[in-house]
């Protein structure tokens, strides 16, 4: 059996009630939703969350609802934490074993970059190799990479954010950004997980702990969690460029 989690709360510091936001007269929620749907693998369709509206929506379209705690509703909240919550919830309200479950589909309310092929894809890798916990959607984004991160140290000047003896001898390291290799984001578009991901997340990979421990890519093109306001045009980019409809 494979399950559809998508997570999304209502409050937003950074992009206040993104999640409701609509483009091409669809709520930013229902594209995910709708690339799980297309794929025509999924058993059972969840969401998690602590907003009404979407609540309402999701009803009307017969897709599950948890009711997201107050606790895993704030910005505190860990993203890895409400999805463990939905996951032991699904199970109780569908009856339920570890056992029962092939694959979990976890969504976010706010990352539209996905679509029913990528996820289709993630499926196909995980049943090539049952070692790999999980399958991830990714996307390379050379011009962040680590070596070019800096922070602010105590005197309120830059330093790097990460040594550079990291990335091995400093003298060979230069500012092109290609120079140190492709750099992949988990970009949020989709995680296919397995069961066992859930059990003892402490030991799984940061940050994403929901992801296990052996991670394959799904690769995919300017992937991105909508955050703030200036991603829009990035968002209606992807849409136009990358999005499935059939």
């Amino acid at each position: 059996m494979i399950l559809t989690l998508l997570i999304g709360r209502k409050d937003s510091t950074g992009f206040p009630k993104k999640n409701l936001l609509k483009i091409n007269n669809k709520y930013l929620f229902e594209y995910p939703i709708e690339a799980a749907i297309k794929t025509k693998l999924v058993d059972k369709i969840y969401v998690s969350t602590d907003c009404p509206v979407i609540k309402k929506r999701c009803k009307k379209r017969n897709i599950g609802i948890i009711d997201r705690p107050k606790k895993l509703a704030s910005k505190k909240a860990l993203g890895e934490d409400a999805f463990k919550h939905g996951y032991v919830s699904m199970l109780k309200k569908e009856n339920l074993k570890e056992k029962d479950i092939e694959f979990i589909i976890l969504l976010f309310a706010n990352a539209v970059t996905i679509n029913f092929k990528l996820i289709k894809e993630g499926i196909s890798i995980l049943r090539k190799n049952s070692s790999i916990d999980s399958a991830v959607s990714v996307s390379k984004y050379n011009m962040w990479s680590p070596l070019r991160a800096r922070k602010l140290n105590n005197n309120n000047l830059l330093e790097p954010f990460v040594p550079f003896e990291t990335f091995g001898n400093p003298k060979t390291l230069n500012c092109d950004r290609d120079s140190q290799g492709d750099v992949w984001f988990a970009d949020m578009g989709v995680s296919i997980v397995r069961p066992r991901c859930f059990n003892n997340m402490n030991d799984n990979l940061l940050p994403q702990k929901w992801m296990g421990k052996k991670i394959a890519p799904i690769f995919s093109q300017a992937g991105f969690d909508l955050d703030y306001k200036w991603q829009l045009p990035g968002v209606n980019y992807w849409l136009d460029n990358y999005y499935e409809d059939k």
